[in-house]
């Protein structure tokens, strides 16, 4: 394969535009659509001055008119779920940071890639230091017998808590059961977070906030604190295009970025 054609869908939210631009500076990878959820016209120019490529709010149509190798997705769940069976039957491979998918989606991510021989992977989180930091939790987690997650994003997020956050719950919960202190009287409901097998998790939504994860660990008489900032969606772009690469030679599921690096 002498260039890996992708279609962005997505393509004019924050995160789609970045995949746009770097992209553009990819040359084995050709971006040759793009989807948008409301009408943006029939071109989207390249933030490079180097032309346009289609612009539709139709994924089908698009897909037909491309035939791309891969579809990246930067949407929701929803959008996210109703456009892979849309993918699969184009036989193009997929790779989504959407956020929100559950357990059965992942099954039914898992049974298209059976279906129609292609690859799909799905990365709560394409910033390389937060893939490491789930990768050092997990070192440090059967050492501690208490752990706390704070999760902080920007207002608009929609999801809570973070796929990333939920992420390292399950991921830290997997591996031995934490003590969980259960207040005698909580003067303000729900103050102590959500609680995924004894893992207390706390999200925190603000303006002026990017994304930021931290794992607190405590056990008599010290903690640990492991944490990642990002601080510009600059910095999930190399690992989108190496997963872009990647999914091309893929035949099932593979959720999470740990993997495609070696981390796991």
């Amino acid at each position: 394969m002498t260039s890996i054609d992708v279609v962005v869908h997505g393509a004019t939210g924050r995160m789609g535009r970045e995949v746009v631009a770097a992209l553009c500076r990819e040359e084995e990878l050709r971006l040759v659509g793009a989807i948008s959820k409301t009408s943006r016209g029939d071109y989207l120019a390249l933030p490079d001055g180097s032309g346009s490529v289609p612009l539709s709010t139709d994924l089908k149509a698009m897909l037909d008119q491309t035939n791309p190798h891969v579809v990246v997705d930067f949407t929701n769940a929803g959008s996210c779920m109703n456009g892979a069976t849309i993918v699969a039957e184009h036989h193009a491979a997929l790779v989504t940071g959407t956020s929100g998918l559950s357990d059965q989606n992942l099954e039914q991510l898992s049974g298209l890639c059976e279906q129609y021989g292609i690859g799909i992977v799905v990365a709560p989180n394409f910033a390389l230091g937060a893939v490491l930091l789930t990768y050092l939790a997990k070192q440090a987690a059967p050492f501690f017998e208490y752990v706390d997650i704070i999760e902080m994003h920007h207002e608009e997020k929609i999801d809570s808590p973070s796929g990333t956050a939920l992420a390292l719950a399950k991921s830290i919960g997997e591996i031995r059961e934490f003590k969980r202190n259960v207040p005698e009287k909580e003067t303000l409901l729900g103050t102590r977070g959500g609680d995924y097998q004894g893992v207390t998790v706390h999200s925190v939504r603000m303006a002026g906030r990017s994304a930021h994860h931290e794992v607190i660990f405590g056990a008599s008489g010290q903690t640990l604190s492991l944490r990642h900032d990002t601080l510009g969606r600059d910095c999930y772009m190399p690992a989108v295009m190496r997963t872009i690469r990647e999914v091309v030679n893929l035949k099932t599921l593979v959720v999470g970025l740990d993997k495609i690096l070696g981390l796991s």
